[in-house]
């Protein structure tokens, strides 16, 4: 699976069960990126994407468990190591930010095979500069 996740720059996904911040262009991207293919992640996570909700978008709160070799993850709340033998490729968008953080990626991509193919930057609609890492 591709694995899709918004960081800042401690690794940190969310704060009280909150999503740490959110981008309309962040979610433009992922739309584009993920086209093609099945994009699945939580109900709480699809409010996002109002009008750009591709149609390719599933929404289960066990959405990891479902999502097929080739479909995207959009992950803002939970953990993500126990899919490891399954991920095949990991997309973090950096906030370039320091937020408040109690949820934290648990993967360590200077462990194992992960390799950084490619950085962009673009300017994001309330971040001047968001970072997209494809690993």
């Amino acid at each position: 699976m591709h694995l899709i996740i918004c960081l800042d720059d401690r690794n940190g996904m969310s704060f009280n069960c909150r999503r740490q911040s959110r981008d309309r262009a962040v979610t433009a991207d992922i739309v584009r990126t993920s086209a093609g293919r099945m994009l699945w992640m939580s109900p709480a996570s699809a409010v996002l994407f109002g009008d750009d909700t591709p149609c390719s978008l599933r929404t289960a709160e066990d959405f990891l468990d479902r999502a097929a070799k080739d479909d995207c993850c959009f992950v803002e709340d939970r953990d993500v190591r126990p899919y490891l033998p399954q991920i095949g490729e990991i997309i973090l968008y950096r906030w370039n930010r320091v937020y408040p953080a109690d949820r934290y990626c648990d993967i360590d991509l200077t462990v194992g095979d992960w390799t950084l193919r490619e950085t962009t930057d673009f300017p994001g609609f309330s971040h001047a500069k968001i970072t997209k890492e494809v690993y």
